[in-house]
């Protein structure tokens, strides 16, 4: 047999919640029904997600996830960002719903990879398909990349967002004259973003304060452009 296809079933609170969230990200619906059980099919090119409504889910304590694999992680990325900031004018990297930022993952050979994390809690990984890969990114060197590589395995792929904060925070207070600039405004904003996932919206605003004390030069402003991007992003959602 060939050409089989899966389509994940997912559980929510509401699939009038994700509806209006998915169409945000250009998903259309293909069915849906109230009785006997609420039930919603969504589709964009071909990806398809299914969800059904379960009556007193928590989506805080959902274990719902899937794979999506796909051979331009950016450009499903950048379709994403667009979808959110025409409906809420910035991209959403906190609370729920929300979307990650694509980085190179150690658990991962070096490829990247990003995650949405939808109404009902549901972890939808985008992962770059093995048959079309990228060249991996070079394995971080210095004590701050390696920090935030082992603080991205912990909180983008497994969830463990706290236990993140913990390397982040040790780096973060052990500053050396070497480390390298750029590096430094990665950890400080996926510190802030991490943050504002634990609603501490005051180290939130504490870390994005210190971005802005960093001196770069132009090639490290442009290594640091997509981290400048998500504190933006951070910085439109704190009061």
């Amino acid at each position: 047999m060939t050409n089989e296809v899966t389509v994940p079933l997912l559980p929510c609170a509401s699939i009038d919640d994700i509806v209006a969230f998915y169409r945000v990200l250009g998903f259309s619906t293909t069915y849906k029904q109230r009785k006997p059980n609420p039930y919603v099919a969504l589709q964009r090119e071909d990806l398809h997600l299914h969800f059904f409504e379960l009556a007193g889910f928590d989506p805080e304590n959902s274990y719902g996830s899937c794979l999506v694999l796909t051979s331009d992680i950016a450009e499903l990325h950048r379709a994403f960002a667009a979808g959110m900031r025409a409906a809420y004018g910035k991209v959403l990297v906190s609370g729920m719903p929300r979307m990650t930022r694509p980085r190179a993952r150690k658990n991962a050979d070096g490829l990247g990879g990003f995650s949405i994390i939808d109404p009902g809690g549901n972890w939808i990984r985008v992962v770059q398909d093995a048959a079309t890969p990228p060249t991996p990114a070079p394995t971080p060197a210095g004590r701050l990349a390696k920090a935030l590589a082992n603080a991205i395995v912990l909180a983008d792929s497994k969830g463990d967002v706290r236990q993140a904060v913990r390397i982040l925070d040790s780096a973060l207070a052990r500053p050396q004259a070497d480390d390298d600039p750029a590096t430094h405004v990665e950890v400080l904003v996926y510190r802030a973003e991490l943050a504002m996932v634990l609603r501490d919206e005051e180290t939130a605003t504490e870390m994005l304060a210190r971005v802005k004390r960093i001196t770069l030069n132009a090639e490290e402003t442009r290594r640091a452009a997509p981290a400048f991007e998500t504190a933006a992003d951070l910085a439109a959602s704190l009061p």
